[in-house]
């Protein structure tokens, strides 16, 4: 069966399987709820529409699925012999199980929405039409939000928008743009009947659904859309940007005023091992996921000069005077990372236990671990310390999948890319930059389109890195081809020259670094040698096994 509308077809293959002329032999159950009598109540719509908020929960190789798209980007990589690491080195196929199980998950979640938008429109008449609309509203906002997702990572795919008889089943693929009009219409239909209470952070609300519009219409390049979405959202004066950074992605993120989406976990449902994932062996992870030193140069120094052109950079000191989001985001050599200094230098064997008074030296595990981090570098962003020690493979953490600081930079690349430089560009793009706890230098007005736009690229690299948007930035500026190809690499792992580069990288307009030039760069370590075919790693493969079950499918090219 295809399994496109594997879910979508379910209750016709119950009911068919039960049907029968004499009705004496039809039997419903009696003690849970049955396909022929969902909905009957409020209570079984809103059970319904909770079943689509847990499909966000979705952990493919091991990550929140979110996250994990910038493992197969120029900002991360995969450690375990995967689909995702093939993702990344531009091997993928049809029969890949990464990409094949987002078509999968995501035709799922659009499944059950089909079901509850069809069926629950008996209850229209039976309800309190404010809850009947908001129920309804959540709903629709996730197959916005799963479409979203899906045309982007396969282009053209079927829009489904109603249960499927199996007459319907081969459905053939519509074209991008007309499921991107379905996205932005949808957005607009719900949003009236959603609430605008920025402190409910588990629900949908109008913040979710202007941040998914101004999102979803940049990704699309329909500028004004996404300038218009983003500037309702900051006119409504309902977020602003946090004065810290680094909380809100850990457990005080549910209180930010910034966060606008968490997804949400509770110990005995769903728990999740992001901790174990990006941690250290000293602090009880498996260091999974790994940042490239071309990730760490990146970062500017605290005068807002790249590190090539800072008189702040010290090559010897290659994280001191650095941008502080650097640190916030990743965990790098001569840090704390929970109860121990870090360090991955292979003469490294000891290192400083922080966890007692005065802090001892003690055997270092990332020295000489066969598994510890090949990169010499770490994720610190989405972890928080309480974690440690009996929560780091099982925790309840929520996860931020939306912030007002995001929409910030959609607003700010839409009206560049409009020409319309004015001052609120720049009042947004400082208040990311002036924030408290980040505060770098503010950029200054006057700028070109060209200069704006290279500096709004570079700021979403900083801002949001390893949050989910590297992968599709750098396919929405077809800049993939020039940032994946050629080597992955580590940090030095010779002690001569301290470990260090001997000098600084060659920094691009847009943060991107090339290491030419550089005396040492031969030790270097080379995770792999990674490859991008403009031509068609732009799209992923459409699954093979729907191609087989829905002929009216095509596949991608170069597939």
């Amino acid at each position: 069966m295809n399994r496109i509308i594997k879910y979508i077809l379910l209750v016709v293959l119950m009911t068919s399987a039960i049907s029968c002329d004499d009705t004496y032999l039809e039997r419903l159950p009696l003690d849970t709820p049955s396909s022929e009598t969902f909905f009957t109540n409020e209570t079984e719509l809103t059970m319904a529409v909770t079943g689509v908020y847990n499909r966000l929960w979705f952990w493919p190789q091991g990550i929140a699925w979110y996250l994990s798209f910038d493992f197969a980007s120029d900002d991360g990589w995969d450690r375990n012999g995967s689909p995702l690491q093939a993702l990344g080195r531009g091997e993928q196929n049809p029969d890949n199980g990464y990409t094949n199980a987002f078509w999968t998950h995501f035709y799922g979640a659009i499944g059950r929405v089909n079901f509850i938008t069809t069926k629950g429109a008996a209850l229209e008449s039976k309800m309190n039409p404010a809850t009947y609309n908001l129920r309804m509203s959540e709903a629709r906002f996730f197959r916005a939000f799963f479409y979203a997702y899906l045309s982007e990572l396969y282009g053209d795919v079927p829009l489904i928008t109603e249960m499927l008889t199996l007459e319907q089943s081969q459905t053939p693929r519509t074209p991008k743009s007309e499921v991107v009009d379905f996205i932005l219409s949808e957005l607009d239909a719900i949003l009236p009947h959603l609430p605008d209470n920025p402190v409910v952070k588990d629900r949908i609300g109008k913040g979710a659904v202007l941040a998914l519009k101004s999102r979803v219409a940049l990704w699309n390049e329909r500028w004004q859309e996404a300038a218009s979405a983003a500037k309702q959202l900051i006119d409504s004066g309902k977020y602003r940007v946090d004065g810290q950074y680094e909380s809100m992605f850990t457990k005080a993120g549910d209180n930010s005023p910034e966060v606008i989406l968490r997804i949400q976990y509770l110990r005995g449902l769903q728990t999740h091992n992001i901790a174990q994932n990006f941690w250290s062996r000293m602090a009880l992870g498996h260091s999974n996921k790994k940042p490239p030193q071309d990730f760490v140069d990146t970062f500017d120094c605290i005068d807002g000069l790249p590190i090539d052109k800072s008189p702040l950079y010290n090559p010897q000191k290659p994280f001191a005077n650095r941008d502080p989001r650097l640190n916030y985001t990743l965990v790098v050599p001569q840090s704390r990372l929970v109860n121990h200094i870090f360090e991955t230098h292979p003469d490294s064997t000891m290192t400083w236990d922080m966890s007692v008074s005065p802090p001892k030296r003690v055997p270092n595990i990332e020295a000489a671990h066969a598994y510890a981090s090949f990169t010499g570098y770490l994720f610190r962003k989405h972890v928080d310390v309480s974690n440690y020690p009996t929560d780091v493979g099982s925790s309840d953490q929520n996860l931020t999948l939306m912030r007002f600081g995001e929409v910030l930079l959609n607003y700010i690349e839409a009206k560049v890319e409009l020409n319309e430089i004015d001052q609120s560009v720049y009042d947004a793009i400082n208040a990311i930059r002036k924030r408290p706890a980040v505060n770098m230098p503010p950029i200054a007005g006057g700028k070109t389109q060209d200069q704006m736009r290279n500096i709004v690229r570079k700021e979403r690299r900083h801002e949001l890195g390893m949050e989910g948007f590297r992968y599709f930035d750098i396919r929405r500026w077809r800049i993939a081809e020039d940032v994946m190809p050629g080597p992955y690499r580590g940090r030095v792992n010779r002690y001569s020259g301290g470990g260090w580069l001997n000098e600084p990288p060659m920094i691009d307009e847009i943060g991107t670094p090339s290491y030419d030039h550089i005396s040492n760069a031969n030790q270097m370590v080379i995770i792999e040698t990674r490859a991008f075919n403009p031509n068609r790693d732009y799209l992923w493969p459409i699954p093979r096994i729907e191609l087989e079950t829905n002929t009216a499918l095509t596949q991608n090219p170069g597939y």
